[in-house]
C-alpha cells in the first residue's frame, strides 16, 4: 500500500511538471493532471488538498533555497564590512554566475516561478526577493555611516527601483528563454556591470 501511494504520488509530480510548465497555474487542469497520472480527480486531492498547493510542492523547496543563498551572501558582506573590507565586495564579484548557477541547477522550478505562477501566491516572488535584498543592502549603508563613511544620498522611490532592476536583470535569462551556457555568459555580463554602479552609487 505504501509503495502504490509513493508510486501514485511520483505519476502525479511528473504530470505536475509538465501541466503547469505547459499552460501556468491559472489554466492548469487538476483533471488533466489526475489522467496523465492515470487515476481519478478525486484520487489526486488526497494527495494535495488544492492546485496551488500541489503548485507549491514544485516551487517552495527552490524557493526556500534561493532566500537560504541570499541569507548566506548577506552575512560574508555583513562580516567583510565588519573587518572593513569595503573594497573587496566590489572586486570578487561572482555574485549573479552563482545566483544564474542555482536558478539552472532547478530550472523548470524557477520558469514556473517567474513565468507561470500568476494566481499564487508566488507571484510576486521577484518583488519579494528586491525586498529582501534592498533591506541587505539598506543595513550595509547604516554600517557604513557608522563606520564614518561617506554614502552618495538616493531617493528611496529611486532606491527601489535600482534593486529591482538589479534583481529582474538576473531573471531575465529564464524569461528570455536562454541556454545554460548563455546565462552563464549573461551572468559574467552583470558581474562586470553591476558591482562597478553599486561602487559608483556608494562612492567608491
Amino acid at each position: 500500500m505504501i509503495r502504490d501511494k509513493a508510486s501514485h504520488h511520483e505519476k502525479i509530480i511528473a504530470a505536475a511538471w509538465d501541466e503547469f510548465l505547459t499552460y501556468g497555474f491559472a489554466d492548469a487542469s487538476m483533471r488533466r493532471i489526475a489522467d496523465a497520472a492515470g487515476m481519478s480527480a478525486a484520487g489526486l486531492y488526497k494527495h494535495f488538498p488544492s492546485k496551488e498547493e500541489m503548485f507549491a510542492a514544485l516551487v517552495e523547496p527552490v524557493r526556500l533555497g534561493m532566500m537560504e543563498l541570499y541569507r548566506k551572501e548577506e552575512i560574508q558582506e555583513t562580516e567583510a564590512l565588519q573587518r572593513g573590507e569595503v573594497t573587496e565586495k566590489w572586486e570578487s564579484g561572482g555574485e549573479a554566475r552563482m545566483t544564474m548557477a542555482y536558478i539552472y541547477d532547478h530550472l523548470d522550478a524557477f520558469r514556473l516561478l517567474v513565468c507561470k505562477s500568476a494566481g499564487t501566491r508566488y507571484e510576486t516572488f521577484l518583488h519579494d526577493l528586491a525586498v529582501e535584498e534592498e533591506k541587505t543592502t539598506i543595513t550595509m549603508m547604516e554600517m557604513l555611516k557608522k563606520q564614518g563613511r561617506q554614502i552618495n544620498e538616493i531617493r528611496p522611490e529611486e532606491f527601489h527601483l535600482l534593486v529591482t532592476a538589479n534583481v529582474n536583470a538576473v531573471f531575465q535569462a529564464v524569461e528570455h528563454g536562454f541556454t545554460r551556457e548563455e546565462a552563464m555568459h549573461y551572468a559574467d555580463t552583470l558581474d562586470a556591470f553591476f558591482p562597478k554602479a553599486w561602487q559608483a552609487f556608494f562612492g567608491y
